[in-house]
């Protein structure tokens, strides 16, 4: 391979010229002819058994060419982007300018690259840290909680229905004196106040006695999701059969005994508060992250290109279908149930496709300012964490690809460690800032601050230092809900939106990233360009 030439033809967009040599380009020629030979028919041969020259003669000299340029194209375009020193950021387009048999062949891949970036006032950004302090409200909520975990239904007969209790109930609807599709149930259980029904169905059941028979009016709203039900006037005929009230257990010793492995109240609200704090402090932790990573992409003074931004938002939609189909649903199903489109999933990524490029380019721009350095030790010790989620050997996932992936996470993880040591912690309210003291050079090892959060998703660790995480799948039906009497399917909700935290390394985004490439070929390490199709003299 030789880099003919290198060539701006427009901001962030380089055209490449790359010459592959006749005695290369005869071996590729000859190796597809061995693979293919078995394809062709040629008369008075047996299949697999003519001589290339008859093939060639045949069918073309160019007859097995594209073959063979499919072949080297991969590492021809690899090596020529190393030599020229540029991160293409995007698929190449790619045309063969010369081929021949006697010369090999030349072609020119045209690619956008990475901008320029400059990240200036990078130390001492002030973040306000929400308050860690853990109140005697805190506790009563937790308290409460095992409560209600704890509590049991009891019958209610001797007094009419009442906010926040379950009712046992019949229900026919009616729309001008007709009864409509899905507007009647039987036997139907709904805790009122819940805000299941349609505004004001619940309100006007408080009040109501066991075996009384009595009638609801409502209105549908207007976003109803049965389109001839949207904004029509409408009686429900009822009559509930069960009043039911939950009971909560009384808080004490005993009841500590019963849920614990405490003795007593006192310990058992110590042991809570502290949960509570440790709780506290990492939520105000990541909190503290994200803060810090927004304002660290915008901190970025660069000409994006805009491919950028819309294969981060491929990459959010991708990661969005397989997260929905590990639970059994595909973006088919998801886009009828929520009424979604898939402009209006990806207009959901946007906003935050914006962020996570900038934050990736800051941060590989910080650590190269602050001269980040990842020795073997600490490659080696992803791998070994890959070795022992993956349960398989590190020698079936080790590769160059998945390495150069591992460096450029670890960089991005210890400059925004950087950047978190100088910042200044504002505590939340405050009007002062307490300057956080400056902290030692990052250690080699990896960052505790942004951990995975779900169920939003952090940016993915090929595309940064940050975590990949969860989004979440769209609202379920409840179980056992009545089609009219009640509000409407599940909302549109394409997606969470990806947090910004960037300190930590996602072991399972990075465990997939060595999956991958351990059954990839070589060709997979650099963004792919679109291969070529070589010209034939006959088919």
């Amino acid at each position: 391979m030789k880099l003919v030439n290198k060539t701006e033809v427009e901001k962030n967009v380089v055209e490449l010229e790359i010459s592959v040599p006749a005695d290369e380009f005869e071996a590729a020629v000859q190796a597809s002819y061995r693979k293919n030979v078995g394809k062709v028919n040629v008369p008075g041969f047996r299949r697999g058994k003519a001589p290339r020259k008859i093939v060639e003669k045949m069918y073309g000299e160019g007859f097995f060419w594209n073959d063979a340029v499919d072949a080297l194209y991969p590492d021809a375009y690899e090596a020529a982007v190393k030599e020229a020193g540029i991160t293409p950021v995007d698929r190449a387009n790619v045309e063969i300018t010369e081929i021949a048999a006697d010369k090999g062949f030349t072609f020119k891949a045209k690619v956008t690259v990475k901008p320029e970036v400059n990240v200036k006032e990078y130390k001492g950004l002030k973040v306000e840290k929400p308050s860690t302090e853990v109140t005697d409200e805190d506790i009563a909520n937790e308290i409460a909680g095992y409560q209600r975990r704890n509590s049991r239904m009891i019958d209610v007969d001797d007094r009419a229905a009442e906010l926040d209790d379950t009712v046992t109930f019949d229900f026919e609807g009616f729309t001008d004196g007709k009864p409509f599709e899905g507007g009647k149930a039987s036997d139907y259980t709904l805790k009122l106040g819940s805000g299941q029904f349609i505004p004001g169905f619940e309100d006007q059941m408080v009040g109501k006695k066991i075996d009384e028979e009595f009638t609801v009016n409502v209105t549908f709203p207007e976003e109803y999701h049965a389109d001839e039900l949207k904004g029509q006037p409408a009686e429900f005929k009822c009559c509930i059969h069960k009043i039911q009230k939950e009971e909560l257990p009384e808080v004490d010793d005993e009841f500590v005994k019963d849920i614990s492995d405490f003795d007593t109240l006192d310990e058992f609200k110590a042991d809570l508060s502290k949960k509570i704090a440790e709780r506290k402090e990492a939520e105000a932790d990541r909190v503290v992250s994200d803060k810090l990573a927004e304002a660290v992409a915008d901190l970025v003074e660069a000409d994006i290109p805009d491919c950028m931004f819309e294969n981060e938002i491929n990459a959010s939609v991708n990661d969005f279908a397989q997260r929905m189909a590990s639970q059994g649903m595909n973006m088919e199903q998801y886009m009828q149930i929520t009424g979604a489109k898939m402009e209006d999933l990806r207009n959901m990524f946007a906003a935050r496709a914006q962020v996570d490029v900038k934050l990736r380019l800051a941060l590989e721009k910080i650590a190269e300012l602050e001269g980040v350095v990842i020795s073997d030790e600490d490659v080696n010790a992803e791998y070994e964490k890959f070795s022992k989620e993956m349960q398989v050997p590190v020698e079936r996932i080790k590769s160059d690809s998945v390495t150069e992936n591992i460096i450029k996470e670890l960089a991005t993880a210890k400059a925004f460690e950087c950047v978190k040591a100088h910042a200044e912690m504002v505590a939340e309210g405050a009007k002062k800032t307490a300057k956080k003291p400056a902290a030692k050079k990052a250690p080699a090892k990896k960052a505790e601050t942004a951990e995975e959060t779900a169920p939003e998703k952090k940016p993915t660790a090929k595309k940064t230092a940050s975590t990949a995480a969860k989004k979440p799948a769209a609202k379920k039906t409840p179980a056992k809900k009545a089609e009219a009497g009640e509000e409407a399917a599940p909302e549109k909700k394409p997606a969470a939106k990806k947090t910004a935290s960037t300190a930590a390394k996602s072991t399972a985004t990075k465990a997939a990233a060595a999956k991958s490439a351990a059954t990839k070929s070589a060709a997979t390490k650099k963004p792919a360009a679109k291969k070529p199709a070589a010209k034939k003299d006959a088919e």
